[in-house]
């Protein structure tokens, strides 16, 4: 008798599982759609071995490559930059699973891999030497590219850039944090979507703090592409791989020779100033450090003037750098 009570709560307990875990699978698949439909891919892609890079490119001139951070997409640029930067080819890609770029199998994210297929990326789309811009987690990479492949660029310009290890994981970011590819796919096809949307309010108040997120942000600023379990999971496994290589990274500034500018919100809630940007002044010879007073995490939709100001002056330096070298 005992025996076949439990068997029927185990019988219960499992039909309960299954039935809340289906409905978490049909609402994120419901999201996904919708998602998809509200920022569809708008770009071109490019197969490199066994990754196919989406990217949007604009405009005529010097080139000038974008690279997003931990789960943004191409579009934190192309929105609020490109027409900033109308007499440049300007061009924005979707890191390895986000936006509409794939992430292949065994593909770890870290820093100095995503760095090489940046440069396998400018290699084959045949740009020369670009201005590489990078915000976040995409300002790791882009010194990353530069430590390690000096040939394939002329200039950084880092917007509230990712520099250094942190002694803790910060509370905002522990629910990325996910070492298991496993549990990390179960919850990216389960309850991390429509979670992300219910706290999305949230999140963009931590990113964009004390400005507040454009209200076309969701589509504009595809916000909404990252409403989907492929988008989830890798921002999760590039959370995870950040501690593989930055501290390797850091210990290189100092070799760096070539136009580098920073600029930092000092009322930054996501990185902080003192940490990822004043640092650095002491370790880039001729770094350009600019430090803005109440600006948050995201200068390039709060401040898009004073940004591409900035890109113009690094460029300047960085392409009559390449023309000289050239003569």
């Amino acid at each position: 008798m005992a025996t076949t009570i439990l068997g029927w709560v185990a019988s219960i307990a499992f039909l309960a599982v299954a039935l809340v875990g289906g409905y978490f699978v049909l609402a994120t698949r419901k999201i996904s759609v919708q998602a998809e439909r509200a920022v569809p891919a708008s770009g071109k892609f490019l197969q490199l071995g066994r990754h196919n890079i989406h990217y949007v490119e604009q405009g005529q001139g010097r080139p000038i490559l974008f690279i997003h951070g931990l789960g943004a997409q191409l579009h934190h640029f192309r929105h609020p930059l490109f027409p900033e930067l109308a007499d440049f080819r300007c061009i924005a890609l979707d890191r390895p699973g986000s936006g509409y770029s794939g992430r292949p199998a065994g593909f770890s994210g870290s820093l100095v891999e995503q760095a090489d297929l940046v440069a396998r990326f400018i290699t084959e789309l045949g740009l020369e030497r670009p201005l590489v811009v990078g915000h976040s987690l995409g300002g790791a990479v882009a010194l990353a590219l530069a430590e390690n492949h000096p040939q394939a660029v002329s200039g950084l310009v880092l917007l509230s850039p990712l520099t250094h290890l942190e002694d803790e994981l910060r509370p905002e970011f522990r629910s990325l944090y996910i070492k298991s590819p496993l549990k990390r796919r179960l919850i990216a096809e389960t309850v991390a979507i429509p979670t992300s949307l219910k706290y999305a309010p949230q999140t963009l108040a931590f990113l964009f703090s004390p400005q507040a997120a454009p209200k076309d942000y969701g589509t504009a600023g595809g916000g909404f592409s990252g409403l989907r379990p492929s988008h989830f999971y890798a921002s999760s496994a590039d959370m995870v791989a950040i501690e593989r290589d930055l501290g390797a990274i850091e210990a290189r500034y100092g070799e760096l020779d070539l136009p580098v500018a920073v600029m930092f919100g000092m009322a930054d809630r996501v990185l902080d100033y003192r940490l990822h940007g004043e640092p650095l002044a002491g370790r880039i010879k001729g770094l350009e450090l600019d430090l803005v007073e109440g600006l948050g995490h995201m200068p390039q939709f709060v401040e898009p003037q004073r940004v591409a100001a900035m890109i113009r002056r690094i460029a300047a330096k960085a392409f009559a750098s390449e023309r000289a070298a050239g003569q």
